[in-house]
Parts: structure tokens; C-alpha cells; sequence
């Protein structure tokens, strides 16, 4: 929170965030209504309403900040491009990841927009909710949500005076989280943030029109699927069954609270498509698996695509990262009141969550300012390619096993 650090250093931060802003608010009043709204989303506010946030502020009554959600003249859009500027600045990195997931605010009534009984991955079980589409940005820097879309269902798209009650834009049509998903991504793209990787969870890895997307888009991705999915025909829990007990190697997916969180790898070059790849593949497809070391029947499915020289332990890197888009939600909704809103109305949601997502940054900037001394540099380990393949896909063994191998014959 912010008092949990010295108030020179919290003030000094949060000046420079305010500047980068500001010429967004032609008017002081908005201005200063903006820096008091995310002052009190950083600050020790028990519920991060317009009413507590008021009060937090110094405020007589929440009219203000209301007004500032609702009616003052200022774009989401060009915040969160800053936001996205921000980020690159402090946290950027050339093998920056995007990380795509969609998240759950369990809400009453019918007249927030989007809203309606839907399924939450968040409350695990069908509510009344809105839902949220969402991108992190992650690198060994840090991490942060970066851009957000509110997904409007067909009951409300099919609806135009719905639409106009909840102030929706015309132009807004129905679209799939998927489609939001491949939105953000090319935003990204197109600004500042040094994107070299997608993650995903499989409700959108399963999508092959989103996997061809990030591929014609020149990304590399790993994606969770489903252990239904199928790999040029068979189902890939059925492919991952016939690997060797060689091609299981144990990596590292990245630190834990605990230290390294340890699984082991099951990793498949997969044949090259002529359509897609020419006679000259500049890229490679994977299959891969992640088994538990402790409950050995926990597996977990991925497909990715990256550059010819990358290795199952850069697969596995990626694979992991995609945990840190539930720790920014949590950490947005529990510390910046992500969340905590009483706004009904589509640009409301989307300058209170934009809001919420400039605290987080901060914070995400903040810490990793913290953690910038005299961290080592890890080594990455090295798979290699089993030279006798005994199958149509090319299991990755790691390089002890092939030193083993050499030394028999």
C-alpha cells in the first residue's frame, strides 16, 4: 500500500506517472480528480468505492470522482496507451511476453453492461457477472496487466436500446473473447511493448484460428490445450502417452514462493505443414506435456510455435509464465480494488479498470525498482534432438540421456 514505503520515494513515483498522464485531462478539475481517484486505489481504503475513495481524499461527498468516471471528458484508450509506454519503459524487454486471460466480477441486477448469467473461470461456477478480456505484459523485470476489453454477450449486442441505457458504443459489435484477445494483440504490437511470446490458458490455445493468427502475426506462442485436442489427427494426451521415459526431463518453469517450480517435460518437434510453412520452415511447432512430480496422473497440455533454435526449457520458461496473469489479478483486485467498483454504464468499467491497472503498474514499476540490485543472471540449460527419432514427431531428450547413448556404442 502506499504507505509501506518511504513518501518521498512513493511522491517522486507517482509525479512522473502523473506527468506522463496528464495532458490527457484538458481540464484541472478532471486532472486533479484523477490523481486523488488512483491515489485512494493505492492507498489503506477498505472497500475502493467512489465513496471510501472520497473520503480518503478529503472529499465531501463521491461526486466528484463519480463524475469523473461518468461524464468528464477524457479517453481510457489513451491512458492505457500510456500505461503501455510506461511499462515498456520500466519493465520492457526484448523477449517480453504477452500473457492473454479473461477474468470474472460477480455483479447483481441486469443493468451493468455485459452482464448476465455467464460462466466465471474466477468464481469457478456459472453467475451473474460481467467478464473482462485481459493482457499482461511479463518479463524477468516484472509484470503487469496492459489492456483490457469488457465482452458483451449476444443478449446485449442483439439489444441496441440495452446497448444505448448502458452508453455502448454503436460501432461495438458482438465480439468472442477470442477476437477481443487478437485485438489486444495486435495493439500491442503496434505500440511500445517489445512482444516476442504469447501465453494463454486453452480456452483460447484450443482456437486454431488464434494460433495462425499469432503465427502469420511472426509471434511465437505456447498455449495450454485441452488433453482432448488433436495433433494432426490423434488426440495429443494419446501422442504424450507414447513418449519414452528418456524424453521426460525435469525443468524449471520459473521461481515460486518456494523457489524453482520444478515439473517434468515432455517435449515433440511436430512436422512441418506445407501450406502454412513452405519448403523452407522458418519456424518450428511443438507439442509438449508438464507432468507433476509428486501426483505423477497431473498432466497439463501445450502447443507452441517458436524460432528454429529454441529449446523445450525456453518452452517450459514461457509455459510457466502464464501464472502471472492470475497474480496480477489478484494483486489489482486486493491491493488497486480492480474489482471494487459501482459503475454501470461500458465507459465507466473501462476508465475505473484502466485506472486500476495505472495503480497496478506503479506498484509492478515500484518493485521492480526494489529488486534491481545485484540479482545474478540465470544460465538457461540446453535440450537437444534425439538423432534416431522411432516416430513421426521428434522427441526432445535431455543431454545427459544422448551422452549416455554416445558412450554405449
Amino acid at each position: 500500500m502506499i504507505d509501506d514505503a518511504p513518501a518521498s520515494e512513493w511522491e517522486h513515483g507517482l509525479e512522473e506517472l502523473f506527468l506522463r498522464i496528464g495532458h490527457r485531462f484538458p481540464r484541472v478539475e478532471p486532472r486533479r480528480r484523477m490523481r486523488d481517484y488512483v491515489r485512494g486505489l493505492l492507498g489503506p481504503v477498505g472497500r475502493k468505492n467512489s465513496w471510501q475513495l472520497a473520503e480518503f481524499a478529503g472529499h465531501r461527498t463521491p461526486d466528484g470522482l463519480q463524475h469523473l468516471l461518468a461524464k468528464s471528458r477524457w479517453e481510457a484508450d489513451e491512458i492505457r496507451d500510456d500505461l503501455q509506454g510506461y511499462i515498456a519503459e520500466h519493465l520492457g524487454t526484448d523477449d517480453g511476453i504477452l500473457i492473454i486471460d479473461d477474468t470474472g466480477f460477480v455483479k447483481k441486477g441486469t443493468t451493468s453492461a455485459g452482464v448476465q448469467r455467464q460462466y466465471s473461470g474466477t468464481a469457478g461456477r456459472t453467475e451473474t457477472c460481467q467478464i473482462g478480456v485481459f493482457a499482461a505484459y511479463a518479463t524477468t523485470r516484472g509484470h503487469a496487466l496492459v489492456d483490457r476489453e469488457l465482452y458483451l454477450p449476444k443478449s446485449w449486442t442483439d439489444d441496441p436500446e440495452r446497448c444505448r441505457t448502458a452508453r455502448i458504443p454503436e460501432h461495438r459489435p458482438f465480439a468472442t473473447k477470442n477476437q477481443l484477445a487478437r485485438t489486444m494483440v495486435l495493439r500491442a504490437q503496434a505500440g511500445p511493448l517489445p512482444v516476442a511470446w504469447v501465453a494463454a490458458d486453452a480456452a483460447y490455445g484450443q482456437d486454431s484460428r488464434f494460433r495462425r493468427f499469432l503465427e502469420d502475426a511472426g509471434l511465437s506462442y505456447v498455449v495450454a490445450v485441452p488433453k482432448s485436442q488433436q495433433v494432426h489427427g490423434p488426440r495429443i494426451e494419446h501422442l504424450i502417452g507414447q513418449a519414452p521415459d528418456e524424453a521426460w526431463q525435469r525443468l524449471s518453469c520459473g521461481d515460486g514462493a518456494k523457489g524453482p517450480r520444478l515439473y517434468d517435460w515432455a517435449a515433440a518437434r511436430l512436422p512441418a505443414v506445407w501450406e502454412f510453412d513452405g519448403d523452407e520452415p522458418t519456424r518450428q511447432r511443438w507439442m509438449l506435456a508438464r507432468r507433476s512430480i509428486t501426483k505423477p496422473d497431473e498432466l497439463a497440455y501445450f502447443l507452441a510455435s517458436a524460432s528454429l533454435d529454441a529449446t523445450v526449457a525456453d518452452l517450459a520458461r514461457i509455459a510457466g509464465c502464464r501464472w502471472r496473469i492470475e497474480e496480477c489479478f489478484q494483486s489489482a483486485k486486493n491491493e488497486c480494488g480492480l474489482d471494487q467498483y459501482e459503475v454501470r454504464r461500458y465507459v465507466g468499467w473501462h476508465r475505473h479498470i484502466t485506472l486500476a491497472m495505472l495503480a497496478h503498474a506503479f506498484l509492478a514499476v515500484t518493485a521492480a525498482q526494489e529488486r534491481q540490485k545485484g540479482e545474478p543472471t540465470m544460465t538457461r540449460p540446453t535440450s537437444w534432438t534425439s538423432p534416431r527419432p522411432r516416430s513421426a514427431v521428434y522427441w526432445q531428450l535431455p543431454a545427459g540421456v544422448l551422452l549416455d547413448r554416445a558412450t554405449m556404442r
